[in-house]
Formats: structure tokens, sequence, C-alpha cells
């Protein structure tokens, strides 16, 4: 019998594998970030996001926003391997004309998709948008013993994310109506497409959210299925204030040659070291 600790690992292998593949059919994408990123993906969508395949639209699903929209092919993997309308024939297709796997995910080309991203700080502005939209209604509707509103809103964000201007002024925001079901998970992994931030990324990101008024967790390996769940777990019992969790994860995670560097980043891996990952 499998354990559960391989049958994460195999699930976030296959994210990686079906975003790498894809955009090396492609000719073009970003597969660094999903396969940075496919560890906490896959503690998210098998332990706590709350949403339903046949039927996308379900009103009180949980929300969930891929800010960095360049790692479009991380979303469409997991809607793929959960069971919604989008077979392999569409990742096939990804990047292509009229197909459901367009480079950025938008609305209402691909069930499961909540909201248009691509330029960066515009997802996580959406992803506050829908919190405020719970937290509303939810006070609207909802009746002792009856609570008909109650989901989650979680978003993926990257260093890019963080150094747009936009994403300061919702997350300040968000901390100020102390947006209590929205957990924010920044891929902390220090490289863009032109290489490593630290040339001009320097923030204490921790700090800077403490001083929004979020609940921030430190210290999360991107890469370690119980630290991921323990972060969220902790997240999600914080019902006054945002949460952001800082998790440290490596750009093309499990490519010999091109993780942690920018090569990984925007462009496709080749065939040759996909044949070695």
């Amino acid at each position: 019998m499998k354990t559960t600790k391989t049958i994460r690992c195999q699930c976030a292998n296959a994210l990686r594998a079906l975003s790498m593949d894809a955009v090396q059919k492609a000719k073009s994408g970003h597969p660094g970030a999903p396969m940075g990123m496919a560890d906490i993906a896959e503690v998210l969508w098998r332990d706590f996001l709350n949403h339903n395949p046949n039927n996308p639209a379900w009103a009180d699903r949980d929300r969930f926003v891929l800010s960095n929209g360049h790692g479009s092919m991380l979303i469409y993997s997991l809607l793929h391997l959960t069971g919604y309308d989008l077979p392999i024939s569409e990742l096939k297709n990804f990047r292509q004309l009229h197909s459901k796997t367009p480079g950025h995910p938008e609305v209402g080309y691909t069930a499961g998709v909540e909201t248009t991203t691509g330029p960066l700080g515009q997802g996580i502005a959406n992803a506050v948008g829908m919190a405020i939209a719970e937290k509303t209604l939810a006070a609207q509707f909802n009746r002792p013993g009856h609570d008909i509103v109650d989901h989650f809103t979680y978003a993926f964000m990257g260093d890019g994310c963080m150094m747009e201007g936009i994403s300061h002024e919702v997350c300040s925001l968000a901390g100020t109506l102390k947006l209590g079901k929205l957990v924010a998970f920044y891929d902390d992994n220090g490289i863009s497409i032109d290489g490593h931030v630290e040339g001009w990324f320097t923030d204490d990101t921790a700090k800077r959210f403490e001083a929004y008024g979020w609940h921030v967790v430190r210290g999360v390996d991107g890469h370690d299925a119980d630290a991921i769940k323990r972060a969220v777990e902790e997240a999600r019992a914080v019902t006054d204030k945002p949460s952001l969790l800082m998790c440290k994860t490596i750009i093309g995670f499990g490519s010999p040659n091109k993780a942690g560097t920018h090569d990984s980043h925007g462009a496709p891996l080749g065939d040759a070291e996909i044949a070695l990952t």
C-alpha cells in the first residue's frame, strides 16, 4: 500500500510533469512557477479547498486565484486532475488559439478559473474583492445555525505580485477590513524572469504585511507537505485577520540543471532537461 506521503509526492510530480510538458509542446510558457508551487497546490486542493468540479459555479465554493497568472499550467493541471471539464487534449493545446488553456487564465474560457490574471498584482486585488464580497454577504444573510455564506478565498502570489503597487494598496485594505477568510501564499523563490531579485527587491515582506494588519506565517518550507498543511491550519484558525504564508520554494523544482535559476522561469526546459527531470 502506498503511503500518504508517496501519493502526495506523485500528485505534485504529476502537476510538474503536465506543466513542463505542455509548455514544451507549445514552445512557450512558464514552467518554473508551477513546478515550484506544486507541493503547495497539492496540499491546498487535497486537504482544504472546498469546490465541486461537477458544479464549478456553486455559490459557496472556496475561491482560488492564481495571481502570478503566467504560471497558468499549474491551475490547468489542477483542474484536469481534479475532474473539471478540461481533458488532456486541452492541455496539449496550451497557448493555442481558441483553446481552453490560454497562456494566462481567462475567466469564461475555462471552468474553475475564477478571474483573469496575468498583469502581476491584479489577481490578489481580485482576491481581496472576493473576500470582501464573502464577508459582506455573510453579514447580510447568515443567521445563527444557518451559515449559508461561508467560504475562503485563497491566492497564490509571486515576487512580481509583491513588487506591484496595486498589491500594496489592496493588501493594506484587506488588513484594515480584517478579512479573516483570505489566505495568501507567497511563492518566495527569489527569482524573476531577469534573474535573482536581490538587486531590485529587498523588502522585509513579513514586516510589511504585519504592518498592514495581516497574520504572517514565516518560514514555511514550500516543498514539505506537513509544514504546508500546518501553516494553512494556523491561517484558517485566525478569524480576525487575513493571513500570508511565506513559502520558501525552488523555482523549477525537480529540474536537475535549471531549478533555482531564471532559465526555468519563462521558457521551455527543453527536451533533454525534461528527460532528466
